[in-house]
């Protein structure tokens, strides 16, 4: 199975800069082709409008919903061009080159700092139609995140992302277990806590011991209790975050746009002890065991993990495994007395290279309704923005057998910690991910953060 679009940067971000490149790099973003719907000439007497977006799963919920929009706006033809996470910012950053960038595009909340501060992107509170939105039109705190330091908007929401535990239900029942027992569960950086415990339960030696029996071998793993997510990296979002953030810490001093971070924290250095000696128990397979060709999911559906942290976004994946019975439980409570999840979420930015701009803001605006995120929730693969779409989305889960409570719970609840949206991401990145792929590896301890983040926070000095 393809796995689905990545939510969090990733590496990427560190292999170029973000909008370097050459002139012969804008022209093969010009020329190159792309996989788009609606392609050719505009209708006569209509305004051609191009939109781009990534994640193929969503393309026809946004497909239908963009077709409806043009329904009601005759004027207006609006072209959609999809690609592939990698694809998608090299060839959207080429076009920024080039001169030659959408009207609209899917914008991610760790790249729109530099859009902005290279001033690609357009302030949207000026645009009637977005102005009119209500302020309490989305969950609570997303407009926060697509707000900058001047205090306007430059990405309108379109859904959000929260962490939960997906699991096969055979493998539970084989352990011993049932969905029962992934309920309630807490943790702590001394010894694990419950949910430790249920981790050596699930964990099997190539002997078949348990990890909780006498005589486990975590050097010799069949399967490992923890799903190992190759992209870990300095947000944590499907790995360490939820532990991280369930002990009080926060990334920086501020909600958003903060200039210093809090990797020298010693509770947070204590969690990342604890999650990467998970290693030295035969709980979290080694640094580098699983690449990118054997996703978590994967190691879920051969059996080589019983739990995986999972966003929201991946719960159609994990649905459609074969073989899989799929059951989704909370995440552990933490020492501050109940579980957090990081907290992202997806806007629509306009260009500022747009000759289109009013027209642009009206496709933005009607993406960010009701109706259009109807559309989307209904097609069960994200949580859309707006209280109207995520409960369509939670109907659409319903229709097929799935509880997805464990996602929304956190947000009814305000359990929650926001993605760190601050500027210098890519440079945070490089300087970050020697530290925790050594921690990985179990070359050093959590205490060497603390000269990683001094280096991250003189960025900002």
């Amino acid at each position: 199975m393809t796995r689905t679009t990545p939510r969090s940067p990733g590496r990427a971000l560190t292999r170029r800069s973000l909008l370097g490149g050459t002139a012969a790099l804008g022209a093969a973003a010009a020329t190159g082709s792309l996989a788009g719907c609606g392609g050719g000439a505009a209708a006569s007497g209509t305004t051609r409008l191009d939109y781009w977006l990534w994640d193929a799963n969503q393309l026809p919920g946004y497909s239908r919903a963009i077709d409806l929009f043009m329904e009601r706006n005759p004027d207006l033809d609006v072209r959609i061009t999809q690609m592939g996470w990698d694809d998608y910012w090299t060839k959207l950053t080429a076009s920024f080159v080039a001169g030659a960038g959408p009207d609209v595009f899917t914008d991610h909340l760790g790249r729109y700092p530099e859009f902005l501060k290279l001033e690609v992107i357009v302030p949207l509170d000026d645009f009637a139609p977005i102005a009119e939105i209500p302020d309490d039109q989305y969950q609570p705190g997303l407009q926060e995140l697509w707000t900058g330091q001047d205090g306007k908007r430059y990405g309108l929401p379109k859904d959000y992302d929260t962490i939960a535990l997906m699991y096969d239900a055979k493998t539970l029942k084989e352990a011993g277990l049932s969905a029962d027992d992934l309920e309630g569960l807490d943790w702590n950086p001394q010894d694990g806590g419950s949910f430790e415990k249920v981790l050596a339960r699930l964990a099997k030696d190539t002997s078949g011991k348990r990890g909780d029996e006498e005589g486990f071998d975590p050097k010799s793993v069949a399967r490992y209790a923890l799903a190992a997510d190759p992209a870990t990296d300095y947000t944590g979002q499907t790995t360490w975050s939820p532990f991280a953030f369930s002990t009080g810490w926060t990334f920086t001093d501020e909600k958003t746009w903060g200039t210093r971070f809090n990797y020298d924290d010693p509770d947070f250095q204590a969690t990342m002890d604890w999650f990467f000696g998970l290693v030295d128990k035969g709980l979290l397979a080694p640094f580098g065991l699983f690449g990118d060709s054997s996703p978590a999911e994967t190691q879920i559906q051969g059996g080589k993990a019983a739990v995986a942290l999972a966003g929201s976004w991946m719960i159609g994946t994990y649905a459609g495994l074969e073989g899989v019975d799929l059951g989704i439980a909370p995440l552990p409570s933490g020492p501050i007395g109940h579980p957090m999840s990081m907290f992202n979420g997806l806007g629509d930015s306009i260009s500022s290279q747009s000759e289109h701009k009013e027209e642009a803001a009206r496709l933005v605006a009607f993406l960010g309704s009701d109706d259009a995120q109807e559309i989307i929730g209904s097609r069960a693969i994200v949580f859309p923005a707006s209280d109207a779409g995520t409960a369509a989305a939670v109907k659409a889960y319903e229709g097929k057998g799935l509880d997805v409570s464990p996602y929304t719970d956190r947000v009814k609840k305000g359990e929650t910690g926001l993605y760190p949206l601050v500027e210098h991401a890519a440079q945070i990145m490089s300087i970050m991910q020697p530290a925790f792929d050594d921690l990985w590896m179990r070359k050093t301890k959590a205490d060497s953060f603390t000269a990683y983040n001094d280096k991250v926070n003189a960025l900002f000095e």
